[in-house]
């Protein structure tokens, strides 16, 4: 009897058959060889993102490091008009800077020109946060490694935060808390506070000293003044050296064109005269309105001390420099001349050649008439003296950027 049952004491070998020339591998051999192939590569590719993320193997980020002769600075609001100005300034005087924003009020456009101004590594760099977000701050402290910090990041309309005080009260009084609190706990050494004429009021002397009673009488000036009252107290058991620059009205922009003023449309209503004078001569707005023409001031207009944003940032530069341990330097920063707001208006069509429509009306709620500096404090101990006093060309310099930049930066803000 014949037995087709076949009985192997050793596995089959593998075989190749040959069918006209071809070799035809067994197909459980190539799928276990596929399938090795395969794990190797995951596994190198594993590996290699375990390299890639050993801190060990990796060279610290330059904005995380304290390098000897460069000195780091936190630029809070430094995609806004005034902030973004003043990190150009510093990265020209080859500063390190981060900058922090929530573009709530800044523009991206503003980052990108600086980005693309100052492109080497360990220059700049942009963090999108939130300085009412505890952790968001504290995280920036913990991974970077700050030398100073300049403080702009703040709402900042009068009109508005008359509106809406709650707004300005945790957005400038809470946010300056947090970030003081930050300094102190990661050993931040200097802060250079931007603050504001508002928290003087309406002063009944002038010109504003230094020492003028501080009364103000809107919630932005109070926000800003309970912020500066944190940071004295906070200084008195404290070797951070402290300047606190209150500023005046601020007008301008790069005198090379590179960087302007560019507020939201929604907030035109609650902007600077110099933006609203713009927007009029471009026919954005159909004119100028100007606001209280009743107050005691020789044309009937209110009386302001417009400082030129270089100017500005010069000053934030030079306390910069001369910020001492363990001390607070209070300066105003104007030029110690008044303009009312009917000389404004009238070098303002001047600068851009179009004769603007102006409508009058009543008094805006927490305006004040008349307020203007005595510099001398800060031209004597900072050698500090505003250099672009001519309102009418400030304003020319301000108009071709606006020119240019019909739609502000031209991108979205948007993350």
């Amino acid at each position: 009897m014949l037995n087709f049952n076949r009985i192997r004491s050793q596995p089959r070998t593998t075989r190749s058959m040959s069918l006209g020339g071809m070799d035809y591998v067994d197909p459980k051999r190539k799928g276990n060889f596929v399938g090795k192939v395969f794990l190797a590569a995951a596994l190198t590719a594993l590996c290699i993102i375990m390299i890639k993320r050993s801190p060990s193997l990796n060279p610290p980020s330059p904005f995380s490091i304290h390098e000897p002769g460069v000195t780091h600075v936190l630029v809070t609001g430094g995609a806004g008009y005034i902030g973004s100005h003043a990190t150009l300034r510093l990265l020209r005087e080859n500063y390190r800077v981060t900058i922090v924003d929530n573009l709530s009020r800044g523009n991206l456009g503003a980052v990108r020109v600086l980005q693309d101004l100052f492109p080497e590594p360990g220059r700049l760099q942009f963090i999108y946060a939130d300085l009412g977000d505890k952790e968001s701050v504290n995280k920036i402290f913990s991974d970077n490694k700050f030398d100073a910090v300049m403080h702009f990041a703040a709402v900042a309309y009068v009109g508005e935060s008359t509106l809406d005080p709650l707004k300005y009260y945790h957005n400038i009084t809470s946010n300056t808390l947090l970030v003081l609190e930050s300094m102190a706990k990661y050993g931040v050494k200097t802060l250079i506070y931007s603050s504001t004429c508002a928290t003087y009021g309406e002063p009944e002397k002038m010109p504003i000293i230094e020492t003028t009673e501080q009364k103000p009488i809107n919630p932005y000036g109070k926000a800003k003044k309970m912020a500066e009252d944190i940071i004295l107290d906070f200084s008195k058991n404290s070797k951070m050296a402290v300047m606190i620059l209150r500023y005046f009205n601020v007008i301008g922009s790069d005198p090379e064109g590179r960087l302007g003023e560019a507020p939201r449309p929604e907030l035109r209503e609650h902007g600077r005269i110099s933006g609203a004078c713009f927007d009029a001569a471009r026919g954005i707005t159909t004119g100028l309105k100007v606001r209280g023409t009743d107050y005691k001031t020789p044309d009937g207009t209110c009386i302001r001390d417009y400082i030129d944003v270089t100017d500005l940032v010069d000053a934030h530069v030079k306390a910069l420099e001369k910020a001492q341990p363990a001390k607070v330097g209070i300066y105003n920063v104007g030029t110690g001349k008044g303009r009312s707001v009917k000389e404004f208006v009238n070098a303002c069509k001047k600068a851009t050649g179009v004769d603007i429509k102006v409508d009058y009306l009543p008094r805006r709620p927490g305006d004040y008439a008349e307020v203007y500096s005595d510099p001398s404090k800060i031209n004597r101990e900072l050698n500090w003296t505003a250099q672009y006093t001519d309102l009418e060309k400030s304003l020319q310099v301000a108009w071709k950027w606006q020119k240019a930049h019909r739609n502000g930066y031209g991108i979205s803000s948007a993350i």
